[in-house]
């Protein structure tokens, strides 16, 4: 199909108004959500908007949506649609979080409601919030170990909480009083739900000032606009086919080892196709997996982000399409499958696995890959107050992004899932739960290194107080697939939790855990990865190197290590190093000699390295490509071998024997 250039009939300035009006109800809807909801974690931004037309195709997006949120809404608004059909009526609300139905994960809950102009159904608005606890078997829903979605939580197919104005709250009691929060849950519900009534009102008051036949045209108009926009946009690029892969950290039915999930993508004339059949082909035994529409978000998110000046709505879906392979699989999980780590599962592996196939289309957008998404869940009974209610810690953390061609990655930067997630402000969840903060900093060496280094990770840690029956949960992965490095780039560190550091007591539980008790006085830190590193370390500015150092971004031990930069002390008290320049030559040229032959030391002697100090964490991951438990340092053999090939083929190939970067393409920008 060739690209159509306009096929507006409203004259421009109208067509424009309009269009950036939808943007701004929007806007408005998650003003509405912001300033009435309920919990923290949907104050701190964890919910999306969007309004939709008859069919549940989406009109617009707002600004500031969760890229996880924004490739879904169509599909749960076609299940509603699908359920209802023609028994809609003024003033229903609806609301519906099944993940089997076009959803993510139970806890992001959708309120849906008809927009009607003197008794035309125009078309719907659409609120989506992640409440923080939807019930199952840990406090905020996410059980690592939960063998299907009734151990997780609260599914809801779509039901109607609001019918022709009326309040159910017979409805909204059943669901709230089957979570920990229920008076939360009912303020929120009750927040997305006048949000959908705002959207109604301001396309009522457009219908008003223009007509109800211009707005139902617009509302086709806009999608065709992003259609032909993106069409045209993917018609000037090369066609062609490219495949990656990317994996979760393991398979806990499996045994050690590596999941892989693959993706393929074909641009074909005026449209890009994403094919995952080569993926893991089961569910894996945790709650990592996704269902369709958690796949389809991430290839959207990560094709989105190439063009970021195109607006976002059901337009884009007819150029951009995914096959997500046969059902049962990682990434098409099918009922009872449990999906709440989605996110931190393959929705991130998806999305920079389209980041690293866009960089041979596009190199001047490449980047390397970003952190991965964590939530740390402590829950238990307050006992700073009477009744010794229920008290969720719920946190989720910053870190680093990948580099990019001709700069360096960003540092402590929310996750490409939602990177206008807030960051929680430390006196409001200290306020509202008894853990008390007590470290969070950017965290050296974090970032990848490279030509271009990656961002930096954070590490944040807490201490309990005040509690009882006490439990923490941690989703997340990472801790073996670790962030990777492009085009010669190094990996950042892995993700993982530790339990009392530094002393007696210190217990390391890994990246993935539900449900282990905590003691009053425990103290829990973990980092946040940095992003992975672009281009040949070796080829980095030694200047670059040195600022790095002065600014706390590196020590000088990895200067020498990753860079082969050689940094002295001059004042430590005044920030004054100096570069020894004839000692760098010396090695880095010494580096460039022997770093492809590290990668093919004995695995399991680096291993027993390891476990005698001799060899340190990221001495193993970045110069030895070797994988171990990181807490008891027993060696992953499949692992380290996985791992050991992703480098040579991300990596390696980018390396020559002088130190110096092969690839053309780098400094483009």
């Amino acid at each position: 199909m060739a690209p159509k250039k306009d096929r507006r009939t409203l004259d421009p300035v109208t067509f424009e108004v309009l269009k950036n009006a939808y943007v701004n109800i929007v806007d408005q809807m998650a003003e509405q959500i912001l300033r009435t909801c309920y919990s923290f974690v949907i104050y701190s931004r964890d919910f999306s908007s969007a309004l939709c037309d008859p069919t549940g195709d989406t009109i617009m997006q707002g600004s500031g949506d969760i890229a996880a949120h924004v490739g879904t809404l169509h599909l749960t608004a076609k299940a509603v649609i699908k359920k209802f059909g023609n028994d809609v009526h003024p003033g229903d609300v609806f609301v519906i979080n099944d993940v089997y139905q076009g959803g993510t994960h139970f806890n992001d809950t959708r309120l849906f409601a008809p927009m009607f102009y003197k008794g035309e159904l125009l078309g719907y608005a659409q609120a989506n919030g992640h409440w923080a606890d939807v019930g199952g078997a840990v406090p905020g829903s996410f059980n690592v170990n939960a063998l299907d979605h009734m151990a997780e939580g609260l599914r809801i197919t779509p039901v109607r909480v609001y019918s022709k104005g009326v309040y159910l709250s017979d409805v909204a009691e059943l669901i709230a009083h089957n979570t920990r929060a229920p008076s939360d849950i009912i303020g929120d519900l009750q927040a997305q739900a006048e949000a959908c009534r705002l959207a109604e009102r301001e396309v009522q008051r457009l219908c008003d000032k223009y007509g109800v036949d211009t707005i139902k045209k617009s509302f086709n108009e806009v999608q065709d606009y992003v259609e032909d926009m993106t069409r045209q946009r993917i018609s000037d690029l090369p066609d062609g086919t490219w495949e990656t892969i990317d994996y979760i950290d393991v398979d806990p039915d499996l045994g050690e080892g590596l999941v892989p999930i693959k993706v393929k993508m074909t641009i074909d004339g005026d449209r890009v196709h994403y094919d995952l059949t080569g993926s893991h082909p089961k569910s894996v035994g945790s709650f990592l997996n996704c269902c369709y529409g958690g796949a389809f978000a991430a290839v959207v998110a990560g094709t989105k982000m190439q063009s970021p000046d195109i607006p976002m709505n059901s337009g884009f879906y007819r150029v951009v399409t995914v096959d997500a392979g046969p059902l049962g699989s990682v990434v098409n999980a099918e009922w009872p499958t449990p999906v709440a780590g989605f996110a931190s599962g393959p929705f991130e592996k998806i999305m920079n696995a389209v980041f690293e196939l866009w960089a041979e289309v596009l190199p001047e957008r490449a980047m390397a890959c970003t952190f991965n998404l964590d939530y740390l869940l402590i829950g238990g009974r307050d006992t700073r107050h009477e009744g010794k209610p229920y008290f969720m810690w719920y946190d989720w953390m910053v870190g680093g992004w990948g580099a990019r061609n001709g700069r360096d990655g960003w540092a402590a930067t929310g996750p490409v899932f939602g990177v206008q997630l807030g960051t929680q402000p430390f006196e409001g969840q200290e306020r509202l739960s008894p853990v008390l903060t007590t470290c969070h900093e950017l965290m050296v060496d974090s970032g990848g290194p490279g030509e271009f280094r990656g961002g930096l990770g954070v590490q944040k840690g807490g201490t309990l107080y005040a509690c009882e029956r006490t439990v923490v949960s941690y989703c997340c992965d990472r801790e073996r697939s670790i962030t990777w490095g492009l085009w010669g780039g190094l990996p950042s560190i892995p993700h993982g939790v530790w339990v009392n550091p530094g002393q007696e007591t210190e217990r390391y539980l890994g990246s993935l855990f539900s449900g282990v008790p905590l003691q009053q006085g425990d103290t829990v830190q973990r980092p946040s990865a940095g992003g992975g590193g672009l281009g040949d370390p070796l080829k980095r500015d030694i200047n670059s190197v040195l600022s790095d150092v002065v600014e706390g971004y590196v020590s000088i031990e990895r200067a020498k290590k990753d860079y082969g930069v050689i940094v002295h002390v001059i004042d430590i008290d005044l920030d004054e190093y100096k570069i020894d320049e004839n000692a760098t030559l010396a090695e880095r040229a010494r580096i460039a000699s022997h770093r492809k032959e590290w990668l093919n030391e004995d695995a399991a002697k680096i291993a027993a390295l390891y476990r005698d100090k001799k060899l340190n964490m990221l001495d193993l991951i970045r110069q030895y490509g070797v994988i171990v438990d990181w807490g008891s340092g027993e060696l992953l053999p499949k692992t380290t071998a996985e791992f050991r090939e992703m480098l040579k083929r991300r990596t390696v190939p980018y390396w020559t024997a002088s130190g110096q970067a092969a690839n053309a393409t780098l400094k483009v920008a």
